[in-house]
């Protein structure tokens, strides 16, 4: 299984952007790229990375590993919001209305008041069934860059992310050629927390 760790910056992944996208679309991406750094500023992943690390490992995923090229796609994976203060409006005032709302299919919403956080985690994953092929993808990258470093969570975690990621996922990726034989390689290297 092929691990995509090696973007943790503008600076790393600038120079293979440039040898497979046109130029509009590096553009576009420098763009998305110092938008995440804003937004997300000094947020952390739960293993303790900066969180425009998972942003730029979703990129080069789609990028290297999946060859994608659909220039609304490659933003999105770089300016996946949860927890910020963007909105829909900002992000479509930014990249487009597309962008948006590729955006809004793969951000898991906060909970309401009386909502458990895991249940609607759980429903939004559950909803990415009826997404748009684009949104899927990039929900199969972002999930992707997540578990490469899964060994770095605690064990009842680590358990538990596998569990969705082989339930609500990796059934995702059947479409997806790439993405269905990463996974699969990736379940495998992982069966242990079955």
């Amino acid at each position: 299984m092929e691990l995509f760790t090696s973007w943790h910056s503008w600076a790393d992944a600038e120079p293979e952007l440039r040898r497979r996208l046109p130029e509009p679309a590096v553009a576009v991406l420098h763009q998305a790229v110092d938008s995440a750094a804003r937004w997300h500023g000094d947020q952390r992943r739960p293993t303790g990375a900066p969180y425009t690390d998972h942003l730029l490992e979703a990129l080069e995923i789609l990028v290297r590993g999946a060859g994608v090229t659909d220039p609304d796609v490659q933003p999105v994976s770089s300016t996946v919001s949860c927890s910020t203060g963007c909105t829909p409006a900002d992000l479509a005032a930014a990249f487009g209305p597309r962008v948006a709302e590729l955006v809004g299919w793969v951000t898991i919403p906060e909970p309401g008041p009386g909502q458990d956080k895991a249940a609607v985690k759980e429903a939004s994953l559950r909803g990415l069934a009826a997404a748009p092929p684009a949104a899927i993808l990039v929900k199969l990258a972002d999930r992707a860059s997540n578990v490469q470093t899964l060994r770095n969570l605690p064990l009842p975690r680590q358990r538990a992310y596998y569990a969705q990621t082989t339930e609500l996922i990796m059934p995702l990726a059947a479409g997806q050629p790439w993405f269905r034989a990463w996974y699969a390689q990736w379940q495998a290297s992982h069966a242990d927390l079955a």
